[in-house]
Order: C-alpha cells, then structure tokens, then sequence
C-alpha cells in the first residue's frame, strides 16, 4: 500500500511540475528585422541583437518587450514586439499542472511572439 501511495505521490508531482509551454516551446523566439535603409543596429535592452536585415533570438517575457533600432544620419525608432497567448500552457492548466503554469509565466513562455518579422521605416534625421 505504502509502494502504490508512493507511485501516485511521484506521479502527481511530475505530472504537476511538467511546465508543458517551457518544454515544448522554449523560452525565446527567433524574430526577423528588416529596415529601410538596411544597417540599422538593432537593440534590446540596450543590448546589440543584429545588423538588419537579421534574425535573432529574443527572450520570452511577461512585460512589455521594445526593441530599438539605430543607423547613423537616422533618428532612432523603437518598437514594441507584440505577443499573443501560447496555447500549449493548456495542458497545464488541464493537467492541474499549477507549478507547471507557474514555471511557464516566470519563464514567459505564457505568451509567445507574434508576428515574427518587423519592418522599420528609418527616417532621416534633419540637417
């Protein structure tokens, strides 16, 4: 009796700490940037990501997300990425899986990038 309780018992805690979006999806989304003119430097968090046009790798997160883009002669933009909500976080939620959803919003895997490709329009700062 005490072996099946403990069968059960580690049943439930992996089934519980699964965290199905993080597994599954990961914690960053890769995320093309064009510009026009191309050569913008694109920055986030104040970190260097790329050299447009570029794909790159971007951390999931729960707050707002901005990237900036800089060319030298050119005022520099900022964007917001936009997300959407990542639907494989169902299965925790259907799993009873609370620790899983838990670890999927400290992770921001909750949510997932959308669309996956930004242009940018530069505009020539004025002499």
């Amino acid at each position: 009796m005490k072996n099946k309780l403990s069968i059960v018992f580690m049943l439930g805690i992996t089934l519980s700490a699964t965290s199905c979006a993080t597994i599954f999806t990961g914690t960053q989304d890769a995320i093309a940037f064009t510009s026009s003119p191309e050569g913008a430097k694109v920055f986030h968090k104040g970190i260097e990501k790329c050299t447009t046009p570029c794909t790159t790798k971007i951390p999931r997160a729960l707050g707002k997300q901005m990237v900036t883009f800089e060319k030298e002669g050119f005022e520099k933009q900022e964007i917001k990425l936009t997300k959407t909500f990542n639907a494989v976080t169902l299965l925790n939620i259907i799993l009873g899986g609370a620790i899983g959803v838990g670890i999927d919003a400290a992770t921001g895997s909750l949510t997932k990038y959308s669309p996956k490709k930004y242009d940018v329009e530069l505009q020539a700062k004025p002499e």
